[in-house]
């Protein structure tokens, strides 16, 4: 790999440390594949570890790294209050790979991924407008239509709806919202 220029690696000055992981990775049972502009190492095409170069340090980061034991207290998590389940081991040095170690971590890794520890995604819901809600219980094909869209544009129809003060504001975007949901035409998708 280093023929080519490592997108994640922010600075280019980890190519040789990033080399000595890749070798190091590539003696498991994962796929290396290119997302987001850099190396993923999947299993059945589900992301479990990546790696990157950063300004103060090069790292292997585990997507669902908060279920791995981690006794030896390697992994950080690299957005605190952010990131759920990514955890990052961080070097500044080659020689603080410790190959033995981290194809241990890489292998509990792959085990719980086979097991199919998961963070459950949560599913963000909108307040509706009691308005609304009755006006899609009144209406069938406008409720299935209104689902089909995505939680964003669900969610841009209801800001819409809830930031009126007056209900007969309400009434009047409702009524001017639905044909706009029956087209299938999200509420800003002209300004896109």
């Amino acid at each position: 790999m280093s023929e080519e220029k490592h997108t994640w690696n922010k600075i280019n000055g980890w190519e040789e440390e990033l080399d000595l992981l890749h070798s190091i990775i590539a003696k498991t049972e994962l796929v290396v594949t290119t997302k987001w502009g850099g190396p993923v190492y999947t299993y059945n095409k589900k992301n479990v570890i990546g790696v990157g170069g950063f300004k103060n340090y090069f790292t292997v980061w585990f997507w669902n790294g908060v279920f791995l034991k981690d006794e030896k207290k390697m992994l950080v998590n690299a957005q605190e209050g952010v990131t759920k389940g990514l955890r990052q081991w961080r070097f500044s040095s080659k020689d603080e790979i410790d190959e033995k170690l981290l194809i241990a971590y890489i292998h509990e890794a792959i085990e719980n991924e086979k097991a199919g520890k998961t963070i459950e995604k949560v599913k963000k819901e909108f307040a509706t407008d009691p308005l609304f809600k009755q006006v899609l219980e009144e209406n069938s094909d406008l409720k299935e239509a209104f689902e089909n869209f995505s939680p964003y544009k669900q969610k841009e129809f209801l800001e819409y709806i809830n930031t009126a003060k007056r209900e007969e504001t309400k009434l009047a975007r409702i009524e001017k919202i639905k044909s706009m949901v029956l087209a299938n035409i999200g509420l800003n998708d002209k300004y896109r």
